[in-house]
């Protein structure tokens, strides 16, 4: 058995590599009979993706499309409330994660790669809302959770919690729980004291975003729920929109910070967005959301607005031909900008993912790359060149070792010429 492990941070040194991120699954979807029990479509489909990719290749290996490194699966894992709820039973929570691990679908997917979770509220119950409180089926769901997802995750910053980062080389990740902090989005709850995440996830957010802010190329933000407000019907509620201050005071940070890209799922259909910033000094932060891998979508309803009713005014430049048409002449004019605007919306389809790929090997034009994939196809690509940051003086391992080890090695009489 081989494995690799993920470029250390430490080192700032480029990255070009590629990760993918769904959610939504149940087995047998579509249903295709009783022979296809454990079948998950959207995993096989995933699975010949990632073969494809694999396969050798006699291309440049400059330009040559790296592989994908890991799997961002952004809750409903399981479906504890499809077709009855199940009840508040650790066994019965279990059994629906035993039955996914089952699937030689799924099997294909994660012997080649591997997988990080969030839970959504299926992993609990529909639009579960947890108040900080643990309220039940919290304790029975994400003991099953732990062991059969969770544990496989970043350990915290604290035991017990599961909100999460990481980095991969100098891309960095900040994973959230929008379920089990958060309280309920209703009239009786002021949005003054309305919250997504609670206070301690809200301040490791913000301590992750300084942290980052000049030491990483792009900054992913993870959220099991979208992060817009441009979905309708309970989206309105179960997702950011019900918490409309907490969501402002973040985007007004995220703005702050080069080359945010929010990752959310969540709603069976896939979007990208974009919220621009109203300081011209300041950064658009852009958001994709795809789901599901294998489940329902809508298809007669559509149910993302294309821009927010709110505006800003911003300025854009017109180019005309002068009036002796030797010259073209550039005007400064005055637009009116929506806060959140839709760049793409692609409802259709039961299985879905996105692939992004981020290539920094150039400092001066970091770039993501995303494609996503439906029902086995591409279906919706986009480049975004990001702004660049500053990377400080690449480093050698041997930079790493401590005084103190190298003081145990001369102690001894080891004194390398050199450290590594």
């Amino acid at each position: 058995m081989s494995f690799r492990t993920f470029p250390d941070p430490r080192i700032n040194s480029p990255s070009y590599f590629r990760f993918l991120a769904t959610s939504c699954v149940t087995p047998n979807f579509p249903y295709r009979g009783p022979l296809h029990k454990r079948t998950i479509q959207g995993f096989d489909y995933l699975a010949d993706y990632l073969t494809l990719s694999r396969e050798p290749t006699n291309q440049n290996p400059n330009t040559v499309t790296p592989p994908a490194e890991f799997l961002l699966f952004l809750g409903d894992f399981i479906y504890a409330d499809v077709p009855i709820y199940i009840g508040d039973d650790q066994e019965a929570y279990r059994r629906l994660y035993r039955r996914n691990y089952q699937s030689p679908s799924f099997r294909k997917v994660y012997e080649q790669l591997p997988i990080f979770h969030a839970y959504d509220d299926h992993e609990f119950i529909n639009n579960y809302i947890g108040n900080s409180q643990d309220i039940p089926p919290f304790a029975n769901a994400s003991d099953a959770y732990n062991i059969y997802a969770g544990n496989a995750n970043y350990d915290p910053a604290n035991p017990g919690q599961n909100f999460y980062d990481f980095q991969y080389g100098d891309v960095a990740f900040f994973v959230m729980d929008t379920r089990r902090y958060r309280s309920a989005p209703t009239p009786e709850h002021d949005e003054t004291y309305r919250t997504m995440l609670g206070d301690d996830q809200l301040t490791a957010l913000y301590d992750w975003l300084h942290k980052v802010n000049e030491t990483s190329s792009f900054k992913f933000i993870v959220s099991s729920v979208p992060f817009t407000s441009l979905w309708t019907h309970d989206a309105q509620t179960d997702s950011w929109a019900g918490y409309p201050l907490e969501k402002a005071a973040l985007l007004e940070a995220f703005h702050s910070v080069p080359n945010v890209v929010i990752i959310s799922g969540d709603r069976h259909e896939f979007a990208a967005l974009e919220f621009p910033a109203a300081d011209p000094s300041r950064h658009t932060v852009r958001e994709f959301s795809t789901s599901p891998l294998s489940m329902f979508y809508i298809p007669f309803i559509h149910t993302l607005l294309p821009q927010s009713e709110a505006f800003f005014t911003g300025n854009a430049t017109t180019v005309t031909p002068s009036q002796d048409g030797t010259s073209l002449e550039e005007t400064q004019i005055e637009v009116q900008v929506p806060y959140e605007k839709t760049i793409a919306y692609i409802p259709h389809g039961n299985s879905k993912w996105s692939t992004f790929e981020i290539d920094t090997r150039d400092g001066s034009k970091p770039t993501l790359r995303v494609e996503t994939v439906i029902d086995g196809k591409p279906a919706y690509h986009l480049e975004v060149i990001g702004k660049p940051t500053v990377r400080p003086p690449l480093i050698g391992l041997g930079s790493l070792v401590t005084t103190n080890v190298i003081d145990l090695f001369d102690k001894i009489g080891l004194k390398p010429v050199k450290w590594f």
